[in-house]
């Protein structure tokens, strides 16, 4: 063995086994030296062997870590898994050392194609392939032996932190060949080091002298192909079942490597990792209190050269005093957060970092994401990990495009963006997005490749396939939506054409009622973009037709939970009418209100609603409102509908009534009538209508009816009992704390 690495002689060949630690920025600096050193003929890593043809892309200009190899089932994309590469992974840097030496490197474990056949599902096959799967933890045992209780600080102070890149694998191979001693090895770890010997041993079959084997440093102990046999290695991987499988780039983000279980790397500061890789030596430290330094004036904080001398001194003083031969990331944090503050930013912004990897078009990829990548260009929206907030201007060409291709991945249920309130409202020229690129969406473009190899043709069948799976004429309608916004006129007639049977077999009145409202909706952004809309128009004319004729009928004997329902339909249909200026919202709807405002077997909720809607609709006056009201309100009307009544008109507003003091006025009227029987009977309803008004809409109608009271000089209270009141303030005394009044002077407090 040489000072660089375990080494086993095979006859004329070198075999060494250079043990790291996945996405360990000091091993991946230590593989680099000994490759430089060893110059071997051939490189062989831990990566899965049907991968094989996608190595090749690494350390190409466009192949930008973070990025992962997404392998799958072809017949069954939801069961994959994600292998992911930082540029501190030594992975990745073998194998770009061996590309850009033009050495040949090969994929050395168990094939995907093993793997999921044997697997239950996608996370159990990421658990095989990307973890190393060691039933104890070795690192733990090491640390314990060295005397450290924290096996993550030991690794980096002995590994990860190390400045001067010096390999120290030969180590590494003796301290996992102490911490295996006396371990039970897994059917599934010992497959996976059967096909790594296995691969070995065909390279040496090769002709190949000296060969490199980058692996987990737990199984180094185990590569020596001189103490295993052939005929063992032979038998374990013999009759293992197989599936088709495929392999794409998909890009990553740090973010998403710090998660350590599902498809996450379990790398806890990656970019921190990234900055020691990057800056290994003594003056790392200060080079990152320089990007803290920047990152915190970003955001409009103080930051100062003293500051950066202070923390760094400080940092090299915690190290000291907990007996660290160099400060790590938990001296670095407490430095930065005692002397620059904005330990939060700094931790986001460069310990975890949102750096966001790429994939050059002509790497290998499923169609549908190539497609996605030129339309990505087109619309000029570069995909990013960070959270963030696009506005967009339907108006212009760029602002439709990146419209319709944000609607088109949502239909196709790839939420990179997701609509919300912004600037404009739902009737303008204008959407605003929140946008962000988990690498999850990545394996969403897959299991939805099978819809179409564009990301037009793949929504459109998709939306196809749910409308015809749509239960009812909501849901049909949501679909046609989604096909307007996307501008999929392929998705846009077979919807309608199912909308236009539904609708017109429908027997269901309500049915049809809480449809109009999305399909005006839809209608209107159809004008927005430019859709031609005239088949949905001719469905929507057909529903409106079917409403005015079964509308009165719908709302008769309703019970007080299906009239609640009832009067959102009502305000619905008007809507829906008036946003399209649709020719029956005219005439023809305030007639069938006219008729529920006064048809005595309707709910008292739905008549007060009617006689709302056709105030607002212009269709009556103010007097013939007041007349209405004054009818619902009287003496022989039970006061249980006639509150019902006043709910249903005042529709959670009390606005009406502030402005028209008329109307005011009949409401007043009719309250201050009520016997104490018929309030207590009206009491819940009242309270539940007028709770529901603005607070400054409670106190303008108590001024206007104080100065109704006023204006005809009628007090209140004139029968106040004295005797009664004078105990009334007593007690009111007693509870603020004032001296005791007796009952003469009690009595000349009451007021006249």
């Amino acid at each position: 063995m040489t000072d660089t690495a375990t080494r086993t002689d095979t006859a004329t060949t070198k075999v060494h086994l250079l043990g790291i630690r996945h996405h360990g920025p000091g091993s991946a600096r230590s593989v680099v030296a000994a490759l430089n050193a060893i110059r071997p003929s051939i490189v062989l890593v831990e990566a899965p062997a049907d991968v094989q043809s996608a190595l090749r892309w690494v350390g190409d200009p466009g192949l930008v870590p973070p990025v992962a190899l997404l392998g799958y089932v072809v017949a069954e994309p939801a069961r994959a898994l994600f292998a992911p590469f930082a540029a501190f992974s030594p992975e990745w840097q073998a194998i770009a050392w061996a590309n850009t030496n033009e050495i040949e490197v090969r994929a050395i474990d168990l094939p995907m194609a093993n793997t999921f056949a044997g697997a239950a599902g996608g996370d159990d096959a990421a658990a095989e392939l990307v973890a190393d799967a060691a039933p104890p933890d070795p690192l733990r045992a090491l640390a314990l032996a060295a005397g450290d209780t924290d096996p993550e600080r030991w690794w980096e102070d002995v590994i990860e932190h190390r400045g001067d890149g010096a390999p120290a694998f030969e180590s590494v191979a003796e301290a996992m060949t102490a911490a295996r001693d006396g371990t039970v090895t897994s059917m599934g770890e010992e497959r996976r080091e059967a096909h790594m010997r296995r691969a070995i041993r065909a390279a040496i079959k090769d002709g190949h002298e000296s060969i490199a084997v980058v692996c987990g440093a737990w199984h180094v102990p185990a590569l020596d192909v001189a103490a295993h046999a052939v005929k063992t290695d032979t038998a374990t991987l013999r009759g293992l079942p197989k599936v088709k499988v495929a392999a794409a780039w998909v890009p990553w983000t740090h973010r998403r490597l710090t998660q350590a279980s599902g498809y996450g790397a379990g790398v806890v500061s990656p970019g921190w990792y990234r900055h020691v890789f990057n800056h290994p030596g003594p003056d790392g430290v200060a080079r990152f209190f320089v990007d803290a330094a920047r990152v915190l004036r970003d955001r409009g904080l103080s930051a100062s050269p003293d500051h950066l001398i202070g923390a760094t001194r400080l940092a090299d003083s915690l190290a000291a005093m907990r007996g660290r031969p160099r400060p790590g990331l938990a001296e670095v944090l407490d430095a930065a957060d005692s002397v620059m503050g904005g330990l939060d930013l700094v931790r986001n912004e460069l310990v975890v970092g949102d750096a966001l990897g790429s994939v050059p078009e002509h790497a290998p990829q499923v169609p549908l994401a190539r497609d996605l990548a030129k339309a990505q260009k087109t619309a000029r929206l570069k995909p990013d990990a960070a959270v963030k907030t696009v506005e967009v201007d339907l108006r212009t060409p760029t602002g439709l495009r990146k419209s319709h291709l944000l609607h088109r991945l949502l239909a196709l249920g790839v939420p990179w963006g997701v609509p919300e309130e912004g600037r404009g409202s739902s009737g303008t020229f204008r959407e605003t997005w929140r946008v962000a690129w988990e690498p999850e969406l990545s394996i969403r473009l897959v299991e939805r490749s099978g819809y179409g190899t564009t990301v037009a043709s793949a929504a459109s069948a998709r939306l196809i396939e749910r409308g015809r799976e749509a239960s009812d004429l909501t849901g049909l309608i949501s679909v046609l939506e989604a096909a307007l916004f996307a501008d999929l006129s392929d998705a846009v007639q077979p919807c309608v054409a199912r909308l236009a049977e539904r609708a017109a077999n429908d027997p269901d009145i309500g049915e049809l009622m809480d449809a109009v409202v999305p399909l005006a909706n839809a209608l209107r952004y159809g004008d927005v973009r430019g859709t031609d809309a005239s088949s949905m128009r001719t469905v929507f004319d057909g529903i409106v037709v079917r409403i005015l004729a079964g509308a009165a009928v719908a709302c008769r004997q309703l019970d007080d939970d299906a009239a609640v329902v009832m009067v959102e339909r009502l305000a619905g249909v008007q809507s829906a009418l008036a946003v399209l200026g649709h020719p029956a919202r005219e005439r023809d709807f305030p007639a069938v209100l006219d008729q529920l405002a006064s048809a005595r077997n309707v709910h008292g909720l739905v008549q007060g609603r009617a006689t709302r809607l056709l105030h607002d609709g212009g269709a009556w006056q103010t007097i013939d409102v007041e007349h209405r009201l004054s009818q619902a309100l009287s003496p022989g009307t039970p006061p249980v509908v006639g509150a019902a009544f006043i709910e249903g008109f005042l529709a959670g507003s009390g606005t009406v009534l502030v402005h028209d003091a008329d109307l005011l006025g009949v409401v007043d009227r009719w309250l201050s009538s009520l016997t104490p029987v018929a309030f207590d009977a009206v009491l819940v309803l009242l309270r539940r209508t007028f709770g529901g008004f603005e607070a400054a809409e409670r106190r303008q109608m108590m001024t206007l009816l104080m100065g109704q009271m006023a204006a005809r000089d009628v007090g209140f209270g004139t029968d106040v009992d004295p005797v009664r009141s004078a105990e009334a303030l007593r007690t009111v005394r007693h509870l603020l704390g004032l001296a005791p009044a007796d009952v003469t002077a009690a009595h000349d407090e009451v007021p006249a």
